[in-house]
């Protein structure tokens, strides 16, 4: 396992988490939202899934585990690999998921595409980790969902 658990404020994650382009306050000590949350670091990168209450959640996946940051500036492998141990470290702390899985939210005007097989692809290695593309937020951005018949098993 290439992920290490760390917490909301981690200093060795505060770089990654600043250069994240969703980021609200670049340079504030806690980078993830009030609530529940798994923060994973490794040497060069880091991931955040929070597990907001349903009753404050405003968009159609409430109650779901929401992938807030995902940022990896190298390393080794592809990040569909990491993605899948993402998810596995996450259901090996918080054990079974909800019945709608994981979600990411992908600003398609603020990620660069990459080109795939002759094409400008975004969201590219969600796809190849198991997630699927199921809609938009209202303000637009794609919704990514995992859904937990198709996550990887828990790992630690």
């Amino acid at each position: 396992m290439r992920w290490h658990l760390a917490h909301r404020a981690d200093k060795a994650c505060l770089p990654l988490a600043d250069r994240h382009y969703n980021r609200q306050k670049i340079g504030s000590p806690q980078f993830v939202q009030p609530g529940r949350c798994v923060v994973l670091k490794a040497e060069s990168a880091i991931w955040v899934t929070s597990w907001p209450f349903p009753q404050y959640v405003k968009h159609a996946w409430a109650g779901a585990w929401i992938n807030c940051l995902y940022r990896r500036e190298g390393g080794e492998g592809l990040a569909s690999d990491w993605i899948r141990e993402a998810v596995a470290a996450t259901r090996g702390i918080w054990g079974e998921p909800p019945p709608l899985g994981i979600v990411s939210f992908i600003d398609p005007l603020r990620v660069k595409p990459r080109k795939v097989r002759g094409r400008l692809a975004i969201g590219e290695s969600y796809f190849s980790a198991g997630w699927a593309h199921v809609g938009y937020t209202k303000g637009g951005l794609w919704v990514m969902q995992q859904t937990p018949d198709t996550m990887p098993l828990a790992e630690c």
